[in-house]
């Protein structure tokens, strides 16, 4: 049996403590720049929304070294972090994009149904592509933690074993999209590997871990 967790919303329609993930996400569905988490207790989670939300999820920096550790000063903070969450394998997907720095939602698409988190993970980065392009901005970085997706990219291709159901038509019809947008178009934005053991949760997590 699955441990509860416990939601802090710190920026939503209604910031605070939630028991459910479907009542946390009542919360921060359609809010602009939600912040929120889980915890592994009441306690924990009641302690961490009288605090700072970037506590949380900015670790604190570990010292560059010879063993490769890479420290947070590296991170381009004038770049977009993308993140996918998906409930089950395949389940309701979704993903999103943020400023890094700030962790402002720039675009958030779902949840769709019989979707993957790597088919999400995927989704995000060439959604982020197709807007930097759209915007003018060809050189901003992309962060994500996929090592997956950031491979998908680059072949042109989603890679993916997961099979047409009928309730999944829209993500197929996604896939197609990105597919075709990766073919016609030159990727010139950074897509760099967000290092989670160093540098904690990357900015546009959905905070269910």
């Amino acid at each position: 049996m699955a441990k509860q967790k416990f939601y802090v919303v710190w920026e939503g329609h209604r910031p605070g403590v939630y028991s459910t993930w479907d009542a946390c996400k009542k919360q921060v569905d359609g809010f602009n720049g939600a912040k929120y988490k889980s915890f592994e207790s009441k306690a924990e989670a009641e302690a961490a929304l009288k605090s700072n939300y970037w506590k949380f999820i900015k670790k604190a920096e570990p010292a560059a070294t010879a063993t490769g550790k890479t420290p947070k000063s590296t991170i381009i903070q004038d770049s977009i972090a993308v993140d996918a969450a998906c409930s089950g394998n395949p389940g309701d997907m979704e993903y999103q994009g943020v400023v890094t720095a700030t962790g402002q939602r720039l675009f958030h698409i779902g949840p769709l149904e019989d979707g993957t988190n790597n088919i999400g993970e995927f989704l995000a980065i060439v959604h982020a592509l197709a807007m930097l392009k759209q915007q003018g901005k060809p050189k901003m970085p992309i962060y994500s933690d996929s090592k997956t997706a950031q491979g998908w990219v680059k072949k042109g291709k989603c890679n993916t074993k997961l099979q047409a159901s009928g309730r999944n038509d829209k993500i197929f019809e996604l896939i197609d999209r990105a597919e075709k947008w990766l073919a016609v178009n030159t990727v010139t934005n950074p897509i760099l590997k967000w290092e989670t053991k160093y540098w904690g949760e990357i900015p546009a997590d959905f905070g269910r871990k």
